[in-house]
């Protein structure tokens, strides 16, 4: 049997020969594994960077082919997402502040919330990009701003 690499919804597999996968049309297969059917679609073609996200029974699996070129990026530390430093929230509209959710000294991940900034009658809720540690906060609340002012800064 040939072992291979395989990475299913983010960890590693070593997958054998035995399963049959058998094509119904470009979509929807079956695959056929120690003598059970299990029915299966396509639902994502990463072809190109050999990935796929398939739907079987109704679970739905993200599958990535691993080769030796995989190996050399991840030893070379280049399969890290690169995360952005937090320097400057700027008021991306005029508008209103409604909230400020970060105190000075609080440490963010990306996707934290830092603020509201009510615009047109509706409240927009600033999350974190990046990280960073809150340095200074240079608004209130209530208060008004214009597009572009330095709202917090980072350290």
């Amino acid at each position: 049997m040939t072992n291979r690499t395989w990475n299913f919804d983010g960890s590693d597999t070593i997958g054998t020969d035995g399963a049959v996968v058998k094509w119904d049309d470009h979509q929807f297969f079956t695959l056929t594994y120690k003598g059970e059917k299990f029915f299966g679609e396509l639902l994502e073609d990463h072809s190109e960077s050999n990935a796929l996200v398939i739907k079987i029974n109704h679970r739905i699996f993200s599958i990535k082919k691993k080769g030796p070129l995989d190996d050399l990026i991840a030893a070379m530390g280049l399969d890290v997402p690169k995360i952005k430093k937090l320097k400057e929230l700027h008021a991306p509209m005029p508008g209103r502040i409604v909230q400020i959710s970060v105190t000075v000294g609080q440490e963010l991940a990306v996707g934290d919330e830092i603020l509201s900034l009510e615009a047109m009658k509706m409240e927009n809720v600033l999350k974190a990009d990046g990280i960073g540690t809150v340095k200074a906060i240079l608004i209130e609340a209530n208060q008004v701003v214009d597009k572009g002012d330095v709202l917090i800064e980072f350290e």
